[in-house]
């Protein structure tokens, strides 16, 4: 028997939350979602927060209603998941991060001070530094930094947390020296036909090396990279659509012929 809705006069996440209950109610519910657990979820809790941000970076107000839905419903998700193994309920999430939210805000809720965003960065990373001292987790620089993160997003964290003790280079320029030097290495690597584990380690300190530089130039790696690979996609679909109007497929044609037409796709980019 078809389990009737919650009702549409019901607040939204109320009603929400009480979809989410009757998709895992193992009597009725769906299949697909009772099979689900945190593991097999995590991916799609991932990728609807990429999938938010892509929302925001094309400016779309109607997109980013409907993401902002999907990753809520992530957490709506798990916490119903918890709430079944009785560990924890959407409310005691919701009431968790409120209380972190005061916590680490003591400018706005208590009598401290911060009259600049780089304060209240400050003052925040103080207070979570507090936190884990305050549950005997490690007190290393580098902790907190959450290894699931991108590995390009994380280099820049990684290397972030490291210039707040002083452990960074001087200004941009500097690191220059350093990535030639990396470079070098990897090329000699690459000349003396090492394995494959040695050429991933010389190649990640390059770009390791290169998140660094995104730093201290003020720019996201990752925005960065982003925004290359989406001019790349334009360019390699114009080139494409351009033998395409000959009649030709990319695999047609030489690698030459590519080429111009790719350096002709770039100069109708600049003008």
């Amino acid at each position: 028997m078809a389990k009737t809705p919650p009702s549409p006069a019901d607040r939204g996440i109320d009603r929400l939350i009480a979809v989410m209950a009757a998709l895992r109610d193992p009597d009725g519910g769906c299949p697909w979602d009772l099979k689900q657990d945190f593991a097999s979820i995590a991916p799609y809790t991932i990728e609807e927060a990429y999938e938010v941000a892509d929302a925001i970076r094309h400016g779309d107000r109607a997109e980013l209603r409907d993401e902002l839905g999907d990753l809520l419903l992530q957490v709506v998700f798990h916490s119903r998941m918890a709430e079944e193994e009785q560990s924890f309920d959407f409310e005691a999430v919701a009431q968790a991060i409120a209380e972190k939210m005061i916590r680490r805000h003591p400018h706005v809720f208590a009598n401290d001070t911060a009259e600049t965003p780089d304060a209240v960065k400050r003052s925040w990373e103080e207070t979570k530094a507090s936190e884990r001292n305050a549950k005997g987790q490690d007190d290393s620089a580098l902790s907190g930094v959450a290894l699931a993160l991108p590995a390009l997003q994380r280099a820049e964290k990684l290397s972030k947390r490291a210039a707040r003790v002083g452990f960074t280079w001087p200004d941009a320029a500097t690191v220059f020296g350093d990535i030639e030097e990396e470079l070098d290495e990897l090329k000699a690597e690459i000349e003396a036909g090492t394995p494959h584990d040695r050429l991933e380690d010389e190649l990640g300190d390059v770009l390791f090396t290169i998140a660094n530089l995104a730093r201290l130039l003020g720019v996201d790696p990752e925005a960065a990279l982003r925004r290359t690979n989406d001019k790349f996609t334009d360019r390699f679909q114009m080139m494409e659509r351009s033998f395409k109007d000959e009649g030709r497929a990319l695999t047609d044609c030489s690698l030459d012929e590519m080429d111009a037409r790719w350096d002709a796709v770039k100069a109708r980019g600049k003008g």
